[in-house]
């Protein structure tokens, strides 16, 4: 592999290429294997309903096997991160960074049997699963670099009171449930556990019912990385197992996924006798400006990448382009073209860049829009489905439909991108802000007031000026910062960046007279 491995640098080389195909083989050969136990304390339990999750390149060969955890399994769970609570609290914090980055780097030695999984389970292309683990491996480093910097979030305060001292001090909450989703099933699982454990809370892991397999493995490099029994567990199953985490008396919890279900999942946790926190990172509808002076190949480009990397299937997705009527056909030509020319594929495929979208309900969903344009606007590319088995659809551009149409509001999560054609900068900024989303947003233009208007004015939380390199994509630990606005997110603070590990913990000042 290359020094530097992220979405948009680097590459890796044949003999990467080589053993990526033979662990996806051996994975494959496997036959979905035995059914995937849950692993709560020191036990693995292998109990509950048996249910498979099917290859989405395929139309039935069978990709894992797990086990259902209904409401006693999770309640066993939560029991068993209540009781190590106490003791991976008072570990100190130093050895806490050091046990996770030795998950790191366990998860460093499995990189290629890992990413095989991933492409496995979400069909996703092998550059997208080799590098999710990277920044799997980047994200503890980068959590835990965090936690030192700032000597375990102890602040000394001003005392004017002799023999008095003074301290702010970050203190964990104690039992934290993690509800990972499918498309990023190592990044961001690692990204809200890892967290979690360094700022000292124990933890319940419930991985994607899509992708139950890739999830049992990264419970088995926790495991291997000798964390205390209870600290790190891991239950399995669909919205049920969900339902019964977030019922169960937890102290906080970290979700990636719908909107829809990420508010519930607050509403549920302000319930009871005290709120409780949810940290929620809940999709987009992201836009990209492309104005008047734009370079076209670079917007064009930009969004193509940004519109159909992991099938659309990304929270930070560019799934609208807003143009200005000046460049509009040209546009929708060049990023015709250049959706053409993307290959769909299994992950085995080495030229593969867009793979199956994740299951039957999203292929409905798709041919659902699909049949509403053909109504309501236009296709200029796509809107078919290539005969092969599995959930492939092809990328599809989409103009002339009517503005504000629920196509360009609701999110579709797939590779589906509408162009909507305005007539001044103006129009572009409202129209790129009108969705009830706020996550990403990208711009292409040569005028410097107009990028100064989009900075200052655009409601999202992470925003990128004439990248080419994916326009609405591409956020990489320590480099980018990942906070969702509006109803793409709850805290105002999000991922890889320096205020989210705090959230892992509560305030707490100290006064401390003599000797404490």
């Amino acid at each position: 592999m290359s020094a530097r491995l992220t979405y948009t640098s680097g590459g890796f080389d044949t003999q990467t290429d080589e053993e990526f195909e033979s662990r996806l083989a051996a994975a494959r050969a496997a036959g979905g294997g035995d059914p995937l136990p849950h692993v709560i304390g020191s036990l693995s339990l292998s109990a509950g309903d048996v249910f498979e999750r099917v290859d989405p390149c395929t139309d039935d060969e069978v990709a894992s096997r797990a086990f259902q955890a209904d409401a006693a399994i999770v309640a066993r769970a939560v029991d068993a991160a209540r009781a190590a609570a106490g003791g991976w609290r008072g570990t100190p914090f130093a050895e806490r960074c050091a046990l996770l980055r030795a998950v790191a780097a366990g998860i460093a030695d499995r990189h290629l049997e890992l990413a095989a999984v991933a492409s496995l389970e979400t069909g996703k292309s092998r550059t997208e699963s080799i590098v999710e683990v990277q920044e799997a491996i980047d994200l503890i480093t980068t959590y835990a670099d965090h936690m030192e910097a700032n000597d375990g979030y102890v602040v000394p305060l001003a005392s004017f009171v002799e023999n008095e001292r003074n301290a702010d001090v970050l203190r964990p909450y104690g039992v934290f449930a993690v509800i990972a989703p499918f498309n990023f099933p190592a990044a961001l699982s690692i990204g809200m556990a890892s967290s979690a454990l360094i700022a000292g809370n124990t933890v319940v892991f419930k991985p994607s019912e899509e992708t139950p397999r890739t999830g049992a493995i990264l419970e088995e490099i926790f495991r291997a990385a000798d964390l205390p029994p209870g600290a790190f567990n891991l239950v399995h199953g669909g919205e049920s197992t969900g339902r019964a985490l977030v019922a169960a008396p937890i102290d906080g919890v970290a979700f990636t996924g719908s909107a829809a279900v990420g508010r519930a999942i607050a509403r549920a946790m302000q319930e009871g006798q005290y709120g409780r926190p949810a940290l929620m990172e809940m999709g987009g509808k992201n836009p990209a400006i492309v104005g008047a002076s734009a370079d076209l190949d670079a917007a064009a480009e930009g969004v193509a990448r940004a519109a159909f990397g992991l099938a659309g299937q990304k929270c930070s997705a560019c799934s609208r382009a807003i143009v200005h009527a000046a460049v509009h056909d040209d546009f929708v030509d060049r990023l015709s073209a250049w959706t053409a020319r993307l290959p769909l594929g299994d992950p085995a495929d080495r030229d593969a860049v867009v793979g199956p979208v994740v299951n039957g309900a999203s292929v409905a969903r798709f041919e659902s829009a699909v049949r509403t344009v053909r109504l309501e606007g236009r296709l200029a590319a796509g809107g078919g489905r290539p005969s092969r088995p599995g959930n492939f659809v092809e990328p599809t551009v989409v103009t002339e439909l009517p503005l504000g149409h629920t196509l360009e509001r609701d999110e579709l999560f797939l590779p589906f991108v509408t162009v909507t054609r305005v007539g001044s900068f103006d129009e572009d900024l409202a129209e790129a802000n009108a969705p009830v989303y706020g996550l990403t947003a990208g711009v292409f233009s040569e005028d410097q007031s107009e990028l100064d208007r989009f900075l200052d004015e655009i409601q999202a939380g992470v925003v990128y000026v004439n990248r080419r390199a994916g326009a609405t994509t591409g956020a990489w630990p320590g480099t980018q910062t990942f906070c969702g606005w509006k109803s793409s997110g709850s805290t105002g603070k999000g991922g890889l960046g320096p205020y989210y590990l705090a959230q892992f913990m509560r305030e707490q000042s100290r006064t401390v007279v003599g000797r404490a």
